[in-house]
């Protein structure tokens, strides 16, 4: 049976602490829960927050240690103005929390999670940093253009060269509008329609000021997906494990996304999850658990 959020909420604020990360002149928000063994650090997309995992994490806590953040511009982190708000500057946000969690932890390695967009970023970080990765793991997320990709409608209307500014120009003179497309998109992502009804407000309240990081990674997202192909090769000679978990009934981030992963990736397992969409960690959380503590 489900923990409610509420509940959850109370259980999570027993144990956790918040983390003073700063990143240049911002700050980030990032909490931290302890534990034994390798630090697993769990990353949202876009457009979430923390709050992603709020099903997640109670099944985590006192296994090991634990980390989620918002990334720079989302949910309760800094949302400088004008900032250049894309996947290659997100490495940087990756790179301030470990900097934090290495010195609260003393541990060398970690466990990258990844979801969504936050997928290349975290795989950048890992490329560069494959000594630190105990476990990579990917969960219905992206990194480069394939033909099986498919963006969803929200995404593609404000990622689309030209359609995208007449789109951000209309979301901000109509913000009913963009909510209303918010909530119509977000809610597909979540197969269980009491869940939907529960977690879909919670994100939309952190969404509501990271709208100029929303519009500013949806400009940034074709150009991120072309170039990442000509890192492939990298993803080919990455010699530490990768565990790829995907819900099956994401049309978008799709079980194919998933294979081309694993074939990749030379050290990855694959695991396609039945009754469970794009937000995997939400519809199915005591599975995707089992797989980080494995």
């Amino acid at each position: 049976m489900s923990v409610p959020i509420d509940r959850q909420e109370d259980i999570v604020e027993q144990v956790i602490e918040q983390l003073e990360v700063r990143r240049g002149p911002h700050q980030m928000y990032a909490e931290f829960a302890p534990g034994s063994g390798a630090p697993i650090v769990l990353m949202h997309g876009f457009p979430d927050s923390v709050h992603l995992y709020d099903r997640l994490l109670p099944h985590l806590l006192g296994q090991r240690p634990v980390v989620r953040f918002d990334f720079l511009g989302w949910g309760r982190s800094d949302k400088p103005a004008g900032y250049p708000y894309t996947a290659t500057n997100q490495v940087g946000d990756i790179n301030a929390v470990v900097d934090v969690l290495d010195e609260r932890t003393g541990r060398d390695q970690l466990v990258l999670v990844a979801h969504d967009a936050s997928g290349p970023p975290a795989i950048d970080w890992a490329l560069a940093n494959p000594d630190r990765v105990s476990a990579l793991v990917l969960l219905n997320t992206y990194y480069h253009w394939t033909p099986v990709l498919r963006r969803p409608p929200a995404i593609a209307l404000y990622s689309t060269p030209g359609l995208g500014s007449i789109a951000r120009r209309l979301a901000v003179r109509r913000p009913d509008i963009n909510r209303r497309v918010y909530e119509w998109q977000v809610g597909h992502f979540i197969e269980d329609p009491l869940l939907r009804a529960e977690i879909v407000p919670l994100l939309y309240r952190d969404f509501e000021d990271s709208i100029p990081a929303f519009f500013r990674l949806n400009q940034d997202l074709i150009p991120t997906i072309v170039s990442r192909r000509r890192r492939l090769q990298q993803l080919r000679r990455f010699g530490r494990p990768v565990r790829i978990m995907f819900g099956m009934r994401d049309r978008y981030l799709n079980p194919r996304v998933a294979l081309e992963f694993a074939e990749l990736f030379p050290q990855s397992q694959l695991q396609l999850v039945d009754n469970a969409g794009h937000y995997v960690q939400v519809d199915r959380p005591e599975r995707v658990a089992g797989t980080l503590l494995a």
